[in-house]
């Protein structure tokens, strides 16, 4: 038996929730929460839930896995009560609407115990005009824009895998519900969140208004709204090899010397411009053309030697299978075993690495009574403050870069920490990198918000002394460089422990502190190809052998939060003592797609596995590359949507039932379809594009995005407002982000109680630097 993650030991959680949002309860379990899972009579309908093995529902035993289950009637008045007692004596109550079988809702409970965190989900939000619709990962996919970017150039869109839109949204929620829960450790205030899954995706997923690869910063005009369809799937491009296939990602110039090299340097590609992404994009076709024949010949394991020789960054693509048995996730603790019947398969173990050790170990959701388990210490209110944000009074020293970095700082920035973001003169952020003449990219307009910019040299001796200084003053220090980065700079976990026994430090990096891929060049793309997400983004269709994740930014926004979530934790938990927090993003990509990988792990074995009868389909509409996504999930919906179509009944078969929709929805608005459909109770949705997320009626009726205004821009730009609706914590503030070093001197000022001269000298030797304004 694994010894469990404590860091929520004193938190009890009341699990009302379903198969969306199983996850939940699972990623706080995993934590040490105590969760306790109600089920009625005859168990929950999770447990039937494809896909399953020997009967064994996989979504089903990994969303549970560390809780425990009690069984109460709803029928039965005693059973009715004692409900009521639990949630009394709970810290959270996750609710699906299965409060409501038992004569009351979480709202009256949260109003009945101020103490209480309530998080209440639904598809689509208590409130407003689409309140009524029902989602699937399908119709999520499509509604947050994530379908829009998914797929050939041309033509029908590709649905993502299965799982990845309902993760992000579990995620998001468990974010929400850990900050309410600091807040009211704080504050002594529970809370209710009225939480929408779609809201959730749209933020969480690949957001068509936040943060966005160093690759696609800059080249498009910040004001811009792109309609969404890829203008290129191989941006990072993917070849054929002797046994497979590897995908490229070359970004820097320093990359693409070491490309040209391997290539023999051809004449043909020898003007230096060549050393720009936008040249080498110019040139893609005759640049993949020669890239391909290189490759052909090669093997997986041998291209991606070569090109780690070479500082030219590759990665095989593996299927999910193979992922799972590579060496690396078994050496670093990233699987467990898992009895599903007779036979046990591999499954991830969790996203969580607290302390060099992984939080989560898949233990089966044991039976209990309905009673909590007597806990010696249960949270308690830190402090008596009358607090507007729960993080007011944190501090948090930022290092971290790009994507995942960069929206882990922002998470607490809104949420009210004064987060310095440190930048360095050499090494700047690829968030920077922006158009000619533009002073400022969009991404890190949304990015950076809230926060201050310390322009500082961490490679100086003085300015790793002053930095010293400011973890003797921080909670927090965050990064995502690659690993043994920090180390190298003199300020390891242990040491930063020296400077403060109380600091928390949070990283992540593509794959892990440990391990055999731990020194890989680690971009997105390459962690979806490495992983096997790559394999599962793609076509149904037989003839289409393309991989469709090239456009998307998964998984570095569910990365973010992943770190956040441990980081919090480790803040509530930690009784003032110190804990190190390192986020693989491969393994946040496994464990978001955990289900498939176990049925694909089970195929590999020879197993057979029950993938249901569900289908999800994407059909055309009316207008110019108009679609939209339609669900079956029961013979109900079959029923309903035959009635929509004014026939008898469906075919049995899966291609003339897609037949049947297509032709009836190709005459129609997308959004006509949706609206028909939902009425009827069938799931379904409209393609949205940017444009068309900022038009959708129910996230304007619950003012999901705000008009943010920044300076150096000539139009407000469109931001989210909040992690989730809730009644104690405001929206975020919207302070401009900074330019580099915007804030040096008040940072030098008020945290180093440092004197102008002795700025301007530090300015004046190149370990300080600040922004200066044009006057012009």
């Amino acid at each position: 038996m694994v010894d469990r993650c404590q860091v929520l030991a004193s938190v009890r959680v009341l699990d009302l929730g379903d198969a969306d949002t199983d996850i939940v309860g699972r990623l706080l379990a995993d934590l040490g929460a105590d969760v306790l899972k109600i089920e009625p009579p005859g168990g929950a309908p999770g447990r039937h839930t494809a896909p399953s093995v020997a009967g064994t529902s996989i979504g089903f035993t990994l969303g549970n896995a560390n809780k425990r289950s009690a069984v109460l009637d709803p029928e039965s008045p005693a059973d009715r009560a004692r409900l009521v007692d639990l949630a009394g004596a709970a810290d959270v109550l996750i609710d699906r609407g299965g409060v409501a079988a038992f004569g009351t809702t979480a709202g009256e409970l949260a109003d009945r115990f101020p103490q209480l965190v309530v998080l209440a989900v639904s598809d689509f939000g208590a409130t407003g005009p689409r309140a009524h619709w029902r989602a699937t990962d399908a119709v999520l996919c499509a509604m947050s824009t994530a379908l829009s970017r998914s797929g050939p150039t041309t033509g029908r869109p590709v649905l993502p895998p299965v799982g990845i839109a309902s993760a992000t949204a579990a995620v998001q929620a468990t974010w929400a519900t850990l900050v309410a829960l600091y807040h009211r450790m704080r504050c002594g205030t529970g809370d209710y969140i009225d939480f929408s899954r779609f809201e959730a995706v749209v933020q969480a997923l690949d957001p068509p208004f936040g943060s966005e690869g160093q690759a696609a910063v800059g080249l498009k005009q910040s004001h811009e709204l792109w309609r969404g369809r890829p203008r290129n799937q191989q941006i990072y491009p993917t070849f054929a090899c002797r046994d497979g296939f590897v995908r490229m990602c070359l970004l820097s110039g320093r990359q693409w010397r070491g490309m040209f090299g391997w290539l023999g340097e051809p004449a043909r590609f020898s003007d230096p411009a060549f050393e720009t992404i936008a040249a080498r994009y110019a040139a893609s076709a005759e640049l993949n053309a020669a890239f391909a024949e290189l490759f052909a010949d090669g093997t997986m394991a041998d291209l991606v030697a070569e090109g780690q020789r070479r500082g030219v960054p590759l990665a095989a693509v593996l299927t999910p299978a193979e992922a799972l048995a590579s060496a690396h996730f078994q050496s670093v603790g990233a699987l467990t075993e898992v009895a599903f019947g007779d036979s046990r398969l591999p499954a991830p173990t969790g996203p969580f690495v607290l302390d060099g050790r992984h939080a989560g170990h898949v233990a089966e959701c044991a039976e209990a009574e309905p009673t909590w388990i007597a806990s010696a210490k249960r949270p308690q209110i830190r402090e008596s403050l009358s607090a507007t944000r729960p993080f007011e009074g944190l501090r948090i020293l930022d290092l971290g870069v790009i994507v995942a970095g960069g929206e882990l700082g922002r998470l607490f920035a809104d949420l009210g920490a004064d987060v310095v973001k440190i930048e360095s003169a050499a090494y700047p952020d690829g968030l920077r990198q922006t158009l000619p003449g533009k002073p400022m990219s969009r991404s890190w307009a949304l990015t950076h918000r809230n926060e201050a910019s310390l322009g500082l040299d961490l490679r100086h001796p003085d300015g790793a002394e002053l930095f010293r200084r400011l973890v003797a003053g921080a909670d927090a220090v965050f990064a995502n460089f690659k690993p043994g980065t920090l180390e190298s700079l003199g300020f390891s976990h242990t040491e930063l422990l020296r400077m403060n026994p109380r600091i928390v430090l949070a990283e992540s990096s593509a794959f892990g502190a440990t391990g055999p891929w731990s020194a890989q060049m680690g971009y997105g793309p390459l962690v979806r190809a490495t992983t096997g997400v790559s394999r599962l983004w793609a076509s149904d269709d037989p003839a289409d052998t393309g991989f469709y994740d090239a456009t998307t930014i998964f998984p570095d926004h569910v990365a973010a939060r992943i770190t956040a979530i441990a980081a919090l934790a480790a803040m509530i938990g930690g009784d003032d003592t110190g804990a190190h927090v390192h986020i693989s993003q491969a393994e946040v990509a496994v464990n978001t797609l955990a289900t498939s990988f176990v049925a694909q792990a089970a195929r590999a074995a020879g197993l057979d596995v029950d993938a249901g009868d569900e289908l999800h389909g994407v059909y055309p509409c009316a207008g110019d590359d108009e679609w939209c996504v339609v669900s079956l999930r029961s013979t109900a919906d079959r029923d309903a949507l035959a009635d929509v179509l004014g026939v008898d009944g469906l075919p049995s078969d899966r291609a003339a039932i897609a037949e049947s929709i297509a032709a009836w929805s190709v005459g129609l608005d997308k959004v006509t379809v949706a609206e028909r459909l939902q009425d009827r109770g069938v799931c379904a949705a409209p393609m949205n594009r940017a444009v068309d997320v900022l038009a959708d009626p129910q996230l304007r009726h619950r003012n999901v995005f705000a008009e943010m205004v920044h300076p150096l821009f000539e139009k407000p730009m469109h931001a989210e407002r909040r992690a989730a609706p809730s009644r104690h914590i405001p929206d975020a503030d919207l302070r401009p982000a900074p330019m580099p070093g915007e804030q040096t001197r008040a940072v030098c000022r008020t945290h180093l109680d440092l004197t102008d001269d002795a700025v301007d000298d530090l300015i004046e030797r190149g370990v300080l630097f600040a922004w200066q304004p044009d006057e012009s």
